[in-house]
């Protein structure tokens, strides 16, 4: 059953984008300002941005801080998107959190109105505002869309660091249609004089970054340049501009995980805060984020995995051919009609035994008759299903009790498999 504040959540326009700040910023203004009662770290990308957040929330908490962590989209509760010390903002702080937002703004109570906040602006004002009432002493907040125009990037947010995760072409009517155009729209979180961290990027990216960064004054670190994480005795073992760390080992599946982690040591090491070497390994160790290789289930096994675009199903597969070698799992698939589908096909379904069809609960989702006569270029055996539920179904069964099965393609179609196999609580 639903609280007041889920079910007003729920009624707001769900894939409504208009992007530009000037809503969050009155809206922030009117609750007093929170987003500048607490530092914070933002976070920006296309692929990795969610785990990096996670280690760096894990990390922060084992230097003995109260954190805020702020991520999208949910998988199963609107509540996981909004996390003080890692557990989702509860029920009552939610309720809360709303009627403090609707008698402070009067748009958020006429859904009508011009000025009225999108369900991500929404989020995002509630999370800065329950952050301020938790008594955080840093934030974690994950970029939505973008960067420059993301309602993450108010002004008045006391940011340490500023980061860019791996860069790739997706949203591309929103963002640009090259990776130069993404870049100048993710490395816009830049502030003067706030160090910068971006993970590896094609020369072209980098580029901007570096031409952004020396506009704004804003110290750059380079992960895989200026800091690096490589095999070690015991683990892995990090270098940059001031510390040395061996013996890490990650909570997070998959070694692409690596360039994630040596994203978030490089913020932590260059924000100011007070986080030890030793602190850092150990959060690193016990990160946990779901939907990202994520195992829910045994005989046969069930893996989810959030990827939704070209470059992060080629790291799934990688991913997944690194910590299950030789198999062929049976996969079922869907995705949104704003993907480019075909080259995650392309990417992804060879990878499978058999693939199972169906449609992500989202009014954007693919449906699966096209989708079936697309992956018949792509797979060996295809099967379409009415239901998400029926697709598990369907690949369990061909999987048998020692078998594998892969769910990925859409955040939402891992969001509902999630809530099948486990249940309606938030996912953790």
């Amino acid at each position: 059953m639903s609280t007041p504040a889920e079910a007003y959540l729920a009624a707001l326009p769900q894939t409504s984008i208009r992007l530009g700040l000037e809503r969050i910023a009155a809206t922030l203004e009117a609750l007093g300002s929170p987003q500048g009662r607490y530092p914070a770290l933002l976070v920006a990308g296309t692929n990795g941005k969610g785990s990096t957040s996670a280690f760096l929330a894990s990390a922060l908490r084992a230097a003995g801080l109260r954190v805020g962590l702020y991520t999208s989209p949910h998988l199963v509760s609107c509540r996981e998107r909004i996390r003080v010390d890692g557990a989702p903002i509860a029920p009552e702080a939610l309720d809360a959190a709303v009627a403090r937002l609707c008698a402070a703004y009067a748009p958020a109570r006429e859904p009508a109105h011009p000025d009225a906040l999108t369900y991500f602006e929404t989020m995002t004002a509630l999370a800065f505002d329950e952050f301020a009432h938790a008594g955080v002493d840093v934030a974690v907040l994950e970029v939505g869309l973008g960067g420059r125009l993301d309602a993450t990037n108010v002004p008045g947010t006391d940011l340490r660091c500023t980061v860019v995760t791996k860069l790739g072409l997706d949203h591309a009517e929103f963002l640009g249609d090259t990776i130069e155009a993404i870049a100048g729209e993710k490395g816009a979180i830049a502030r003067p004089g706030v160090p910068l961290v971006s993970a590896p990027q094609a020369p072209s990216a980098l580029a901007v970054l570096q031409r952004i960064a020396g506009e704004r004054g804003s110290p750059l670190v380079v992960a895989g340049t200026d800091a690096t994480l490589v095999p070690g005795e015991g683990g892995l073992e990090y270098d940059g501009p001031r510390w040395h760390v061996e013996g890490i080992r990650l909570g997070l599946r998959g070694g692409f995980q690596a360039e994630n982690a040596a994203v978030a040591l490089a913020t932590l090491e260059a924000c100011g805060l007070a986080v030890s070497p030793g602190a850092a390994r150990e959060g690193l160790a016990s990160a946990r984020w779901p939907g990202r290789l994520e195992v829910v289930a045994a005989d046969p096994v069930v893996v989810l995995d959030g990827a939704h675009n070209p470059d992060g199903a080629a790291v799934l597969v990688d991913g997944f051919t690194g910590l299950w070698p030789r198999v062929r799992p049976q996969i079922v698939f869907g995705v949104l009609a704003d993907k480019e589908r075909a080259a995650m096909m392309e990417a992804v379904l060879p990878l499978g035994a058999a693939v199972h069809l169906c449609a992500p609960p989202s009014p954007r989702s693919v449906d699966v008759e096209t989708l079936r006569r697309e992956a018949a270029a792509f797979a060996r055996e295809v099967h379409a299903h009415g239901s998400v539920s029926a697709a598990l179904d369907a690949a369990r069964a061909a999987a048998g009790p020692q078998g594998v099965v892969l769910v990925c393609g859409s955040l939402y179609l891992v969001g509902e498999a999630r809530r099948i196999l486990c249940g309606d609580a938030p996912a953790v």
